[in-house]
């Protein structure tokens, strides 16, 4: 993929069709003379995989879908993670194995001096679109960059403050919130 931000949606997307209520993407970059590091994790409460799907998410050839017969968004992932010298760790509890505390968190970590290193890309239009296309899901986004936050934006507030009879898909809050993230990558710049 062209964009790191897309396989955030992938993986978003992934959590969502796992039956998650909470879907929580976490982005830290560290700049400083010693380190140019960028860690994006993905963690849902969803169902979770077993041990067996597990050892295997990461192979190409490997799917649970019946729609097609490879699944590339993790694959591709940890390739964009390990050609930067970074890795990508899946920690995954099914739902047959914790009754309550299931679901999954891949983190990537890439090393953004390197050349081969995949630009983030737009990250305000991946959040976007995951909340137009579930505004039923809790999103928790949180955006850091040398300890201080650039961007947080956590649905379950949002929808607090619209009450039952506003979707968050609605056009008016989706550009609401497209304004709001762009604005706050803005504010973090002119910092």
């Amino acid at each position: 993929m062209k964009e790191l931000s897309l396989n955030i949606l992938d993986i978003a997307e992934n959590s969502v069709k796992a039956k998650a209520t909470v879907v929580k993407i976490l982005i830290d970059e560290t700049e400083n003379e010693k380190e140019n590091t960028l860690k994006i994790t993905i963690s849902d409460n969803g169902c979770g995989m077993t041990e067996e799907v597990l050892k295997n998410v990461t192979d190409p050839f490997y799917t649970t879908r019946t729609t097609r017969k490879v699944g590339l968004g993790l694959p591709f992932l940890k390739l964009a993670a390990e050609q930067t010298g970074g890795n990508l760790k899946i920690v995954s509890k099914s739902k047959e194995e914790e009754k309550t505390n299931h679901g999954t968190a891949v983190t990537a970590c890439f090393n953004k001096n390197h050349i081969d290193f995949t630009p983030l890309g737009d990250i305000v239009s991946t959040v976007v679109t995951l909340i137009q296309g579930h505004p039923e899901t809790d999103f928790i986004f949180i955006h850091t960059k040398n300890k201080k936050e650039s961007a947080v934006l956590k649905t379950e507030e949002l929808r607090k403050i619209l009450g039952k009879d506003i979707p968050l898909n609605s056009f008016e809050v989706i550009t609401w919130i497209k304004d709001f993230l762009t604005e706050s990558y803005k504010e973090a710049v002119d910092k």
